[in-house]
């Protein structure tokens, strides 16, 4: 399949999918969104592909949903059109990375924020360049009840994921890898070399254990109550839209929402 919005990369075992809207710092579009999950689908059916690399083109992930676009065709959506697009672009996509039979590695430098902080944390793995940072400032932004997916417990702890979501403030890749979100940090002139060389290692495992390791850690999340306590989120999410904050956001227009967060990461 031919991509407008990626870039598809074969290394051997590895598949490296790189999100390809560089003058828009790689902010998620409906059509970006759909090739993801395209390219995820072929991935997993593709005996030749053992890991999967997710990356951004050029100084960043992604800062995100591209609100433009949300401004452009949805900022008027009623509840239930709302509801049912970001049940399946935001929290379904996101939930078939999370559940992906093979092992997944995020490629994370510069602006991982909102929707980017979400789609990077459904990967098994986070590899971080130095300039990466992680923030999801949408409660101030937006007055939005964080993503769709609220994951940043799970990853951060408690104490973190609220002081992040608080604040709106920014994590840089080093703390990140200090409290166990992210596993490795690299200079940036290294990540590409740094995430492909961990796939590869991965990559020699035979694939069926490797397929059982994933669904029994992931189970065992479950079983700590993580699929109900998303699922549970995503409807409050909603709620949030219907909030006076989110209210005037849009009315201001959503695109003015977009910011380069004048926060410093800790």
């Amino acid at each position: 399949m031919a991509y407008e919005t990626l870039e598809i990369e074969n290394h051997g075992a590895v598949r490296r999918i790189l999100l390809a809207r560089e003058a828009q710092r790689n902010a998620q579009s409906q059509q970006l969104l759909d090739e993801l999950m395209a390219a995820f689908d072929e991935a997993r059916v593709d005996d030749s592909v053992n890991v999967v690399i997710v990356g951004g083109k050029g100084a960043h992930f992604s800062a995100g949903h591209d609100l433009k676009q949300a401004q452009a065709e949805r900022a008027n959506f009623t509840v239930e059109e709302r509801w049912a697009y970001e049940e399946l672009r935001y929290f379904d996509y996101s939930l078939k990375i999370w559940d992906f039979p093979k092992p997944t590695i995020a490629q994370v430098q510069g602006a991982c924020v909102a929707g980017g902080f979400m789609i990077a944390n459904m990967c098994d793995l986070v590899v971080a360049s130095d300039t990466a940072f992680f923030s999801d400032p949408v409660g101030h932004t937006l007055g939005a009840a964080a993503t769709e997916v609220l994951i940043h417990p799970w990853v951060m702890g408690a104490r973190k994921a609220k002081e992040l979501l608080f604040t709106g403030g920014k994590m840089s890749a080093e703390e990140a890898h200090a409290i166990g979100m992210v596993n490795r940090v690299v200079p940036d002139a290294e990540l590409a070399d740094a995430a492909l060389a961990m796939a590869q290692l991965i990559a020699k495992a035979p694939p069926f254990g490797l397929r059982l390791i994933k669904r029994s850690i992931n189970r065992s999340l479950d079983a700590q109550g993580l699929r109900t306590a998303l699922e549970a989120h995503f409807d409050t999410h909603q709620l949030s839209h219907l909030s006076e904050g989110f209210l005037t956001a849009r009315d201001r227009g959503l695109a003015a929402a977009i910011q380069k967060n004048p926060q410093k990461a800790s």
